[in-house]
């Protein structure tokens, strides 16, 4: 979900911690820029359940974890090499999903507010933007008031 909805390189992923997870009120928030992206329903739900049920927590080394998705090492993340063939196998290409997610983003928002939303470079997002025949070209973030 967190690959095909934000665009989040499976290394990435892998990298995030049940911190990155805000639960405020009635809305589940993703760390993965600034500000924290929203998690729509049905995700959100599901997001939250998995918070309540991650595996590998009953061992006396990993009780304390923070991250939210465990490794089989004490401590550590769940390597990319074996996130990566578990969504192959669920059918999601990793990186034809990715690009059609951020390509979709920069068409609905300004590149630079994707890149900082979602943890990506600037310069990434402007390319992927062109790519994409984004009408955002011309878009210049700043206080416009003064």
């Amino acid at each position: 979900m967190i690959l095909l909805l934000y665009a989040q390189p499976v290394s990435r992923i892998t990298r995030l911690t049940i911190d990155d997870v805000v639960h405020d009120g009635d809305q589940v928030l993703l760390r993965l820029g600034d500000p924290p992206s929203p998690v729509p329903e049905p995700v959100a739900v599901l997001l939250l359940d998995y918070l309540g049920q991650r595996t590998n927590m009953r061992t006396a080394t990993n009780r304390d974890s923070r991250w939210l998705f465990l490794g089989r090492r004490a401590g550590q993340p769940l390597q990319s090499r074996t996130l990566s063939p578990l969504i192959h196998e669920l059918g999601v290409p990793t990186t034809s999903g990715r690009t059609a997610a951020i390509r979709q983003h920069v068409l609905d928002v300004p590149a630079p507010i994707v890149a900082t939303a979602l943890g990506y470079h600037q310069i990434t997002t402007a390319r992927l933007a062109a790519e994409a025949g984004t009408t955002w070209s011309n878009y210049a973030p700043g206080d416009r008031s003064k």
